[in-house]
C-alpha cells in the first residue's frame, strides 16, 4: 500500500469508527432506551448515565464507563494503527481531528453526534500524553467541585490548551497547535447549548 492510499485508509478509518454511537447503541441494547431522545438528547456517556439511571443505576454505570471507554478509545485505536503503519506526526494529527469529526458529526446519525470530549482526549492523551494527563487531573477536581459535567470538561478543555503551549511549545513536525484548536473549537461549538444553560443556571450536572 503507497502512502497516498495508506493515509486516505486511515482518514476513512478515523472518521467512520469515530462515528460508531456507542452510547446510543448501547443504551438502546441493553436498557430499551433512546438517549437520542431522553435527557440531553448526546450521545456520550453523561448522558447514557443519567437516562438510564432512571430506570437501573447500576445498569447505568456500567453502559456509562462502556461508553466513556469506547469512545475514548475509537480514536485511540487509529492512531496506534497509523503509528504502527509508520505515519508522519502530520497525518497522525489529521486523525485526530478527523476522529473528533466522526464523533461529533457522524454519518450514521445523519452528521449529528456527541460532544466529542472522550474522542478529543483520547486522541489528545496519544499526541500530547503529559498535556492530557494534566486535562484529565483538572476534569476530576473540578467534576468533583461543580458536579457539572460539561463545565469541568470546558474547564479541562482549557487546561490542554495552556498545558500543550507550555509543555509542547514547538509541536514536533507541524510546528503549530493548529489540531489543537480545530478539536478545542469543535467540542466548545457542541457545547453552546450547555454553556447557554450555565448562563441561565438551568444546566444539570451528574452526581
Amino acid at each position: 500500500m503507497d502512502f497516498f492510499n495508506q493515509n486516505l485508509f486511515l482518514y476513512l478509518s478515523a472518521y467512520l469508527i469515530a462515528g460508531i454511537p456507542f452510547g446510543y447503541l448501547l443504551a438502546k441494547k441493553f436498557a430499551g432506551v433512546d438517549i437520542k431522545n431522553s435527557g440531553s438528547g448526546n450521545i456520550g456517556a453523561t448522558n447514557v448515565l443519567r437516562v438510564v439511571k432512571e430506570k437501573d443505576p447500576k445498569l447505568a454505570k456500567k453502559l456509562g464507563a462502556i461508553t466513556l471507554f469506547l469512545d475514548a478509545f475509537k480514536g485511540i485505536a487509529v492512531l496506534l494503527a497509523g503509528i504502527a503503519m509508520g505515519a508522519s506526526d502530520s497525518v497522525l494529527w489529521s486523525i485526530a481531528v478527523l476522529a473528533v469529526i466522526g464523533h461529533c458529526f457522524s454519518i450514521f446519525l445523519k452528521f449529528e453526534g456527541g460532544k466529542g470530549v472522550a474522542t478529543g482526549f483520547g486522541v489528545l492523551a496519544v499526541m500530547m500524553p503529559l498535556a492530557a494527563t494534566i486535562a484529565i487531573a483538572v476534569w476530576a477536581i473540578a467534576g468533583k467541585g461543580l458536579k457539572i459535567s460539561s463545565l469541568s470538561s470546558l474547564i479541562a478543555l482549557g487546561a490542554f490548551i495552556i498545558a500543550s503551549y507550555l509543555l509542547y511549545p514547538d509541536v514536533p513536525e507541524i510546528h503549530s497547535h493548529s489540531p489543537i484548536w480545530i478539536i478545542a473549537f469543535i467540542i466548545f461549538y457542541k457545547h453552546i447549548p450547555n454553556i447557554i444553560r450555565l448562563f441561565k443556571k438551568e444546566e444539570i450536572g451528574v452526581v
